[in-house]
């Protein structure tokens, strides 16, 4: 600034005032000379002065599971787009399911000062969150929450998006609905899905039937489950899958075991996936508002900076279900 004060003939609070967008209190002939020799100069503002100044770096943390999960990259790129309507660049990370990792990624963001953080938390972490909470630093939730634990979250109607789900299987005349999930996740979204199928298979008096792997090693004993669940004396007649990687997981298997979908077997997943589309017929899926979760997530999270004194909120979103052509007994889309 000092440079181009000099450069120009002005003292360097013009040059500040017209720098920052302030050049009301300045000349239009001397703010166009300014704007000019800034860029003739290669002017950058000194961003961490700034921040200083302002107490604020207008940046983000977003932490996921797993930026190449299509489910997290679509959140991501959606954050992204919100948090630049209001002047913030977003920083990501991947906790991979990992306590310590998620960990080191939460201080990671705070020793670079972002001004809030979106969080899809990894399980085990209620801790790491508590200790945000009593620091006052603004945070908010996504997709995953805890359920004692009072902060701002935006997350989907889980149980309720699983029950209609499995009453859409039930009522196509299945009757031996399983559900595939998740052997190692204590996560409350997972439980609230689980819930939500158990209660319409006992409505419908039929016996619910779980098939688990684990996160770490999913196709391997994807491969596994399948080859034991599949055998006529005991194969299901419908899966819903609690997220779309077991579901392209559970694809690989049930087309190595060649059933046919859905005459021998329908199909129904959480999220959806470019992938389901490759499929014939392609799958019916449930689709989460993504756009709509990004976009509550930072207005709260702004909201949050602006004021970390106000009351926390918890946003709960409604899906859809996408039904295949195959399946469309029913309107194509639903709102559950």
């Amino acid at each position: 600034m000092k440079d181009i004060a000099r450069k120009v003939g002005s003292s360097i609070a013009l040059v500040s005032y017209v720098l920052n967008n302030k050049e009301g209190r300045v000349g239009l002939e001397m703010a166009e000379k300014i704007r000019k020799a800034a860029e003739d100069m290669g002017y950058q503002p000194n961003l961490v002065a700034k921040s200083l100044q302002s107490g604020r770096t207008n940046s983000l943390g977003l932490i996921v599971a797993d930026i190449s999960n299509g489910f997290f990259s679509q959140l991501a790129r959606d954050v992204e787009d919100e948090a630049a309507k209001i002047g913030y660049t977003v920083i990501i990370g991947s906790t991979d399911e990992n306590m310590e990792k998620s960990q080191r990624l939460t201080e990671a963001f705070l020793n670079r000062q972002v001004d809030g953080l979106i969080i899809a938390p990894a399980a085990g972490t209620e801790n790491q969150l508590k200790i945000l909470k009593e620091r006052k630093f603004p945070f908010v939730l996504v997709d995953r929450y805890f359920p004692d634990l009072l902060t701002n979250s935006i997350r989907i109607n889980n149980f309720e998006s699983a029950y209609e789900a499995t009453k859409h299987l039930l009522s196509g005349g299945r009757e031996k609905v399983a559900m595939v999930t998740y052997a190692d996740s204590t996560m409350a979204h997972f439980a609230e899905r689980e819930k939500g199928y158990r209660l319409a298979m006992k409505e419908s008096r039929s016996k619910p039937q779980l098939i688990q792997v684990s996160y770490s090693n999913m196709q391997a004993e994807m491969a596994v489950q399948m080859k034991k669940w599949m055998r006529p004396e005991c194969q299901p007649d419908a899966l819903l899958f609690a997220t779309h990687s077991l579901a392209i997981s559970g694809l690989k298997e049930i087309r190595q075991i060649g059933l046919r979908v859905p005459q021998d077997l329908a199909l129904l997943s959480f999220d959806e996936n470019d992938a389901f589309a490759l499929f014939d017929p392609a799958l019916s899926f449930i689709r989460q508002p993504l756009a709509t979760m990004a976009a509550e997530a930072v207005k709260l999270l702004f909201a949050n900076i602006r004021d970390s004194s106000r009351p926390y909120h918890q946003v709960v979103l409604e899906t859809e279900l996408v039904l295949s052509e195959k399946d469309k007994k029913k309107p194509a889309v639903r709102t559950l």
